[in-house]
């Protein structure tokens, strides 16, 4: 029986207690709860009720609701303000609806690169042994697809052989078994003021403690690390050196070796996301390198190749090996073999790198686009698929914000979505160049967005709300 008697403060969504009857519980509520957001009944920005509230009117597990709210917010469908709750999201994700211009999503040009992938989709197929990937063999990988992360990793300056790789559902199926495999419950995580929004969550379904880091222009402040380690027992890192995301911030070489210095020093794991259009540079080198023996590498750039495609790369320490692929094995048993293969054909056949040099491209033309209309907007790397806009004064007014903007015609992610430390000023936009289907609607969102700025600046200088 639900402890709480909710006549006087009613929750602000329920679902049909009749609709769980059908299947688990926690699917039964995801499906009440993304037909609800589709349907309109839920409208962006509602906020839903706090999870231990809704177990309780359901009389359900606080678990099984956890995991309903992971599903939607997996989809796109719902986002956690760390301190507010959980909102339901301006548009669901890739869905930018009518009018409405999607600078929220970060789809890294899907039409770039399509033809190569079906065409390596169609070599996979017509291969006579394309019948042997419909079997749970080669769990860690196929011998081709091993081989192919191989010479991928070797790409980004991860120099590895078979027995310290494998292949993952994606990044996300990565950083999901790097979390499980290489933390426990109640660890402390050292990330960025503003981290990628699916570690957010991920991390909390591993019932980890983030901890935020002081950053600046360049990326995360080795000084503030360390005093960080020095009051705080941590236990790992979560860094994206390239293109952070959602502040586009890039490491500098000297950086991260200072960042390496103070990680080694506090004998820290390091989880790298690495995902960036740019190809290296010869000079460049990535957290691994300088730490091959506390370092899980994903290959995130694989996801900006075609991010239908479940399969990456992840490179981890010898010693490290059992727990990774243990985790692998656990929560998916393996990556998707068909994806695995065709995106191993797509890196051996060369597909790979014109794919990200075509995307590069048209990312710089984007980036033009924006430097010309925010002239004064923090700089990026000019490959960079989303840019971020200061939107001072606005911290905690996320889903408000992303209301009115989308009212212009723009969908847009504020920073509430991606803040660790509850009412960070440091407020800003995410603004993705890569999803909008042209450069000339991309200039006019741009434009939009322009006005609204105006208007959240002038709203608040004059102290009024933004209702």
């Amino acid at each position: 029986m639900p402890v709480n008697s909710f006549d006087d403060h009613p929750l602000s969504w329920t679902p049909d207690r009749g609709a769980l009857a059908a299947g688990p519980a926690y699917l039964a509520i995801a499906a009440a709860l993304e037909g609800d957001i589709r349907s309109g009944r839920l409208a962006p920005g509602a906020r839903i009720p706090p999870q231990r509230e809704l177990a309780d009117f359901l009389d359900l597990d606080f678990t099984t609701v956890t995991r309903a709210y992971g599903v939607c917010r997996e989809k796109g469908l719902v986002y956690g303000v760390t301190g507010r709750g959980t909102f339901v999201s301006s548009a669901p994700a890739g869905e930018g609806g009518g009018d409405v211009a999607d600078c929220g999503v970060v789809q890294a040009f899907p039409e770039v690169g399509a033809d190569e992938v079906l065409a390596s989709a169609r070599d996979v197929v017509a291969r006579a042994s394309s019948a042997g990937l419909f079997s749970y063999g080669g769990r860690d990988g196929s011998p081709l697809s091993r081989s192919a992360g191989v010479a991928w990793l070797r790409r980004t300056g991860v120099d590895v052989g078979p027995s310290q790789m494998a292949v993952f559902p994606g990044a996300q199926g990565a950083m999901s078994a790097a979390l499980l495999s290489l933390f426990r419950v109640g660890d402390a995580v050292a990330v960025d003021e503003f981290t990628y929004g699916n570690f957010l969550s991920l991390a909390r379904l591993a019932h980890l403690r983030l901890v935020p880091v002081e950053s600046d222009g360049a990326g995360m402040v080795p000084a503030a690390l360390a005093e960080t380690a020095s009051k705080t027992r941590l236990r790992g890192v979560f860094l994206m050196p390239h293109c952070a995301n959602p502040t586009a911030f890039t490491l500098s070489e000297r950086r991260k070796d200072a960042l390496a210095v103070v990680i080694r020093r506090n004998d820290l794991l390091l989880v790298e996301d690495d995902a960036s259009l740019a190809l290296p540079k010869r000079r460049e080198k990535t957290m691994f390198a300088r730490l091959p023996e506390r370092t899980a590498y994903i290959s995130g750039t694989t996801r900006y190749i075609a991010g239908g495609l479940r399969a990456t790369f992840m490179a981890y320490p010898e010693g490290l090996a059992g727990a990774v692929l243990g985790a692998l094995h656990h929560l998916t048993i393996k990556a998707g073999a068909l994806d695995a293969e065709i995106l191993a054909d797509v890196v051996l056949s060369g597909r790979a790198e014109r794919i990200l040099r075509a995307k590069a491209e048209k990312a710089r033309a984007a980036n033009s686009v924006f430097d010309e209309t925010f002239p004064s907007a923090p700089r990026a790397d000019p490959t960079s698929p989303f840019r971020m806009l200061p939107l001072p004064g606005t911290a905690g007014r996320g889903p408000e914000i992303e209301r009115r903007i989308r009212e212009a015609g723009v969908a847009v992610f504020h920073s509430d979505r991606f803040s660790v430390r509850p009412g960070n000023q440091k407020a800003f936009l995410r603004v993705s160049l890569s999803s909008v289907p042209s450069l000339s609607r991309l200039r006019r969102a741009l434009e939009a967005l322009v006005g609204a700025k105006t208007f959240f600046a002038g709203a608040l200088d004059r102290g009024r709300k933004l209702r």
